[in-house]
């Protein structure tokens, strides 16, 4: 699972930069070029919470099995350069819907194969590796773009998706889809996504967890219009993967530090760090170079890492029936906010241009991450051990 999701982040991020290229090349648009970026996140709106919940009525193995398998074919579908740019997104979209239960099912398996404390470290060496993933997939992504060309990356990446299935298949071992408790019959898979919903929103806790989570709408927006943002500085695609890589190599540098803290500290400062991991962006006001820009954007990343201790926090306070379900709640609230921000942002940097447009982001993240703070101190005295 661990090589798995590495090869599968890793792949992902390259293709996202081919596509971003791909895309300002034929259209030269800020804004469309944000959109098509957004729409790697939108379709979790709708998919997140209507297919996660396969993860809780399907053993898990095979869930991710055939998920990988329908990506890698959808990835090298998009690769056909005659295709129209409609078609190109809308495979896309597709390929977003499939991420969800993949996504719902290998959360969910994690803590049963990492029970206890082994699961919050185990977690942490994951993501630290993930985001070094996203580091390698988009600094080499602007390379990779100028060597093999778009259609080549996404080849590319729908080779990394094969190879994800391949570790899955002989790696990991086959369990049972999860049960309900013994005097509970099997609810239709409607009740089930409805019960994980409530799940969430009637508990103080995960709500707001969740509305921490959701503040990541407004930092990630630099993903979105780093192409258009380094043309505006004067670079071109290796400008744009440099940019693109430091919010993750700032997130492994921050993952790691955060390990160090108690896991009260940790808590505590959930809300101070989403708030600065926003502040960054209101720099990128100044244009900036690109040096200092990356120093800012890695900031930004290394400040994201509460996202660690709350996902583990947020997993490990749902019962194991109902965590596929409740992640992909959580999951479409995160990648919602995400795509809704790089959108909004990629509307702004149409009159206003990049650079106005990441500084407005984030001056309003910064608004946002003190109101989700603020619920989360609420909610603390009266969540249990975290």
């Amino acid at each position: 699972m661990f090589l798995a999701g590495v090869l599968s982040v890793a792949g992902d991020q390259l293709a996202r930069v081919a596509l971003s290229v791909l895309v300002f090349d034929r259209t030269e648009s800020a804004g469309l070029t944000a959109l098509t970026y957004a729409l790697t996140y939108v379709p979790d709106l709708l998919f997140g919470p209507l297919l996660a919940g396969f993860a809780d009525r399907y053993p898990r193995r095979r869930v991710m099995i055939i998920t990988d398998l329908a990506r890698a074919v959808l990835v090298a579908a998009m690769a056909i350069q005659a295709l129209p740019l409609v078609v190109v997104i809308l495979l896309l979209v597709a390929l977003q819907a499939f991420g969800s239960p993949f996504n719902a099912a290998r959360a969910a398996t994690l803590p049963v194969v990492l029970p206890g404390d082994h699961y919050v470290l185990g977690k942490a060496a994951n993501d630290m590796v993930v985001q070094f993933s996203q580091v390698l997939g988009f600094g080499t992504g602007g390379l990779a773009v100028v060597a093999v060309g778009t259609s080549g990356g996404l080849l590319l990446d729908s080779v990394t998706f094969l190879l994800s299935a391949a570790l899955i298949t002989f790696g990991v071992r086959s369990r049972p889809a999860p049960t309900p408790h013994t005097d509970e019959p099997r609810r239709s898979y409607f009740k089930d996504l409805a019960a994980g919903t409530s799940l969430v929103l009637r508990t103080p806790k995960l709500r707001a967890l969740v509305a921490l989570a959701t503040v990541a709408g407004f930092y990630v927006t630099v993903e979105g219009l780093a192409v258009p943002y380094a043309d505006q500085i004067g670079g071109g695609p290796e400008a744009a993967g440099l940019l693109l890589a430091a919010s993750p190599a700032g997130a492994v540098a921050g993952m790691w530090l955060i390990t160090l803290w108690s896991p009260e500290r940790r808590m505590r400062l959930l809300g101070p760090l989403a708030l600065a991991a926003c502040v960054p962006l209101v720099f990128c006001a100044l244009k900036p170079g690109l040096a200092v820009t990356v120093l800012l954007w890695a900031l930004s990343g290394m400040a994201s890492s509460y996202h660690l201790p709350a996902s583990a926090a947020f997993v490990q306070a749902v019962p194991d029936r109902q965590r596929g379900q409740a992640f992909g709640v959580a999951s479409t609230a995160l990648k919602s906010s995400q795509g809704l921000g790089i959108l909004a942002a990629g509307l702004l940097a149409e009159p206003f241009g990049p650079s106005t447009a990441l500084a407005l982001m984030g001056a309003a993240g910064v608004l946002a991450a003190a109101a989700a703070g603020a619920a989360w101190a609420r909610a603390r005295p009266i969540s249990t051990d975290f």
